[in-house]
C-alpha cells in the first residue's frame, strides 16, 4: 500500500492507494508520484515522512498552511538526511587505506529506503544499516536510525548514529530542512529575517567547485541578525563553520514564526538556488572537504569520531509559533 501527494502551499491530504504503484522516476527528477509514507497528526502540527531517504516531505500547521518546500524542477527534494557526508569530497572520491571509493555529494542515505521500525500517531522511527551495496562505497559498519516525534507545536527530529563494527566509525551527518520563502503569500523575500540566539561575529566560509574555500569571509549577520536577500546565496551556501548558536528563529511580518534549534550539531548552513521559493535552514556536525585537502577520509577536518559499540545522538527541531 502506497500514498500520493499533492503539490502546493497548502496541506495535501494523503490519499491512500491500493495496489501495486507505478515504478518511481529517478530522484532528480519531479516527485509526484505514489511513494511509501506515514503521517503525524496531533491537531496542532502534521507531518509527512517518506521510507524513501527517511526524509520529512510536508510540516503543516493548524491552518492547513504547508511550512516545508513541495520539491520540484528547481531542486527535487524537501529535508534530506546528509550521510555519511555533508557536502562533496574532492573528486567526489573517499580514500581509505589507500583504496578510493565513490562517493557524491551529502552522500547516499537520502537516496536509500529506510526500513520502518515504529509506527504511530505521534511519531515514527526509521532505519538504515550497512550493506554490501554501501560498503562498496563506504567500507564501515553502521546503523543510523532516525526518530520523528510531533509534541505540541514542536517536530523533533533525532538521529542516532551506532557503530556495530570493530573499527572506528567515521562520519558526518547533517539535516538539510527546505522551508518555504517566502512563508505566506504576498510576503516580500527580503521582508524575512533569521535572528539567532547568540550574537554570530566568527567570519563564514563559503563553497569553491563545491569545496570549502581556504577564504573566510566577513559575516552578514548583524549582531544576532540577518536579514534575508537572494544575493546571500548567489556564491552558493553561507556556512557558518564556528557557530555560537543553538538555535535560529526565521520570521516575516504576517507570517508563522518557525524556530529551529539542535544539539549535538556544529555547523550551520544557509542555502537557497535561484527561482526557488525555499530556505534551508542546515544543522551539520561535518562539511564540505577544504579545497586542500586529499588525505585519508578518517583525517577529514570535521568528523564524527564513533569507537566500536558506541552510539552518538544529535537532534533538531522545529516549533511553529
Amino acid at each position: 500500500m502506497g500514498t500520493i501527494r499533492g503539490v502546493g502551499n497548502t496541506c495535501p491530504a494523503v490519499v491512500k492507494m491500493n495496489g501495486p504503484g507505478k515504478p518511481e522516476p529517478e530522484r532528480h527528477q519531479w516527485r509526484d508520484f505514489r511513494v511509501d509514507q506515514h503521517q503525524l497528526d496531533n491537531g496542532r502540527l502534521s507531518a509527512v515522512i517518506e521510507a524513501e531517504g527517511a526524509e520529512l516531505c510536508s510540516l503543516c500547521c493548524a491552518s492547513g498552511n504547508e511550512l516545508l518546500w513541495q520539491a520540484g524542477p528547481v531542486w527535487p527534494r524537501h529535508a534530506p538526511v546528509l550521510f555519511p557526508i555533508v557536502g562533496r569530497l574532492k573528486d567526489d572520491r573517499l580514500l581509505h587505506d589507500g583504496t578510493s571509493y565513490p562517493m557524491t555529494q551529502h552522500g547516499f542515505a537520502r537516496d536509500r529506503r529506510f526500513t520502518w521500525k515504529e509506527r504511530g500517531p505521534l511519531g515514527c522511527r526509521l532505519s538504515l544499516s550497512d550493506d554490501p551495496e554501501t560498503r562498496a562505497r563506504y567500507p564501515f559498519a553502521f546503523r543510523l536510525d532516525i526518530a520523528y516525534a510531533l509534541e505540541e507545536n514542536s517536530l523533533t527530529v533525532r538521529y542516532l548514529l551506532s557503530n556495530p563494527g570493530d573499527a572506528e566509525l567515521p562520519a558526518s551527518l547533517g539535516a538539510h530542512p527546505a522551508f518555504r520563502w517566502p512563508l505566506a503569500d504576498g510576503i516580500p523575500k527580503d521582508a524575512h529575517e533569521l535572528e539567532f540566539d547568540s550574537d554570530e561575529p566568527a567570519p563564514v566560509s563559503r563553497l569553491a567547485n563545491g569545496l570549502l574555500g581556504d577564504d573566510a569571509f566577513p559575516t552578514p549577520v548583524e549582531g544576532r541578525r540577518l536579514r534575508l536577500n537572494e544575493a546571500l546565496f548567489a556564491d552558493d551556501a553561507l556556512i557558518l563553520k564556528h557557530l555560537a548558536s543553538r538555535s535560529v528563529r526565521y520570521t516575516a511580518p504576517g507570517a508563522p514564526v518557525i524556530e529551529v534549534s539542535w544539539t549535538g550539531f556544529e555547523q550551520l548552513g544557509l542555502w537557497s538556488k535561484g527561482s526557488g521559493d525555499f530556505l534551508c535552514i542546515e544543522p551539520w556536525h561535518g562539511f564540505a572537504s577544504p579545497a586542500s585537502f586529499d588525505g585519508d577520509f578518517s583525517k577529514k577536518p570535521g568528523l564524527l569520531h564513533i569507537p566500536p559499540g558506541d552510539t552518538r545522538e544529535l537532534s533538531y527541531r522545529v516549533t511553529v509559533d
